[in-house]
C-alpha cells in the first residue's frame, strides 16, 4: 500500500520526490482547500449531480435528500469519479501519463447521459486550464494541451487527480478532499432548489462524515476495471433533466 494512503491527512510525511515534490503538508491542505472552494471557478458548482432531475420529479424532499446523497456517495461517484481520481493521481505520480489518459477514457465511458459526460468534460477543462496557470506546474500544462487537442476526454475526476498529484496533496486527502467538495455543491444545489435551509444543509454535510470515510476508502482500494457508477435512477433522473424546458443546473 502506498505510504502516503497510510498517513492522515495532512499529517504524514508525504512524498518528496516526482509530482508536487517539496510541497509541506500545510501546502498541500491549502491547496485542497483551495480547489474545493465554491469560489474556485470550475465550473463544479453549477451541477446539481442529477439532484434537479430527483426534484423535478418529486422522487426527494427533505426527508430523503441524505438519503439520496449517501446513496450517490456509495454507489455513484465514490465506486466512479473518486476510484478514477485515486488512480490518475498515482498514475501522475509515477510519471505515466498514458495510464492517465487509459482512466480518463475509461470514466468517461461510464457515463451514460449525453448531460453528465458533458458537464464533466467541461469542468475538467476548465479546472485543467485554471490549474495551470495558478500552479504552474508541466503535468498539468501538458495534460491540458491533450484535452485542447481532443486526445482524451479531460473528465472532471481524472484533472482533479493531476492537479492534486502535481500539487504533492497525498492521495487519500485528494480524493476526500474532491469528495467533499461533490457534497457541498449538492448541498448547494438543495438550498437552491429549495429542498432543505442552511442550517440542515451543514447538518447533512457532518452527517455524511463517515459515509465519505467509507467511499474514500473503498475507493483507494479499487482498480481501472473497477470503475463505474451503479445509481441508474440517477441515470435516468439526468437524461429527463436534459430534456426539462427550465433548468437552474448544468446537471
Amino acid at each position: 500500500m502506498y505510504q502516503e494512503e497510510r498517513d492522515t491527512l495532512g499529517t504524514g510525511p508525504g512524498p518528496r520526490t516526482g509530482a508536487g515534490a517539496g510541497v509541506p503538508p500545510l501546502g498541500q491542505l491549502l491547496v485542497s482547500l483551495q480547489l474545493t472552494d465554491s469560489a474556485f471557478p470550475s465550473g463544479f458548482y453549477t451541477l446539481s449531480h442529477s439532484l434537479e432531475g430527483f426534484a423535478q420529479a418529486g422522487a426527494v424532499d427533505a426527508g430523503t435528500l441524505r438519503e439520496l446523497l449517501e446513496s450517490l456517495l456509495l454507489h455513484g461517484v465514490g465506486p466512479a469519479d473518486a476510484t478514477a481520481l485515486a488512480l490518475a493521481h498515482r498514475a501522475t505520480r509515477a510519471g505515466r501519463p498514458e495510464t492517465v489518459a487509459a482512466v480518463d477514457e475509461h470514466l468517461f465511458a461510464t457515463k451514460l447521459g449525453q448531460e453528465m459526460r458533458r458537464a464533466a468534460t467541461r469542468t475538467g477543462r476548465q479546472l485543467l486550464d485554471l490549474a495551470s496557470e495558478v500552479y504552474d506546474r508541466p503535468e498539468i500544462g501538458d495534460y491540458f494541451g491533450r484535452v485542447v487537442r481532443r486526445e482524451v476526454p479531460g473528465t472532471q475526476a481524472v484533472a482533479a487527480g493531476i492537479v492534486y498529484a502535481a500539487t504533492g496533496v497525498p492521495v487519500r486527502q485528494a480524493v476526500a478532499s474532491d469528495l467533499f467538495a461533490f457534497c457541498a455543491s449538492f448541498a448547494g444545489a438543495a438550498l437552491r432548489l429549495r429542498l432543505t435551509d442552511h442550517r440542515r444543509a451543514q447538518t447533512m454535510l457532518h452527517a455524511v462524515v463517515p459515509v465519505i470515510e467509507r467511499t474514500v476508502e473503498a475507493a483507494l482500494l479499487r482498480e481501472l476495471a473497477d470503475v463505474g457508477a451503479t445509481v441508474f435512477a440517477s441515470d435516468v433522473m439526468s437524461c429527463r433533466h436534459e430534456r426539462a424546458e427550465a433548468r437552474l443546473f448544468a446537471s
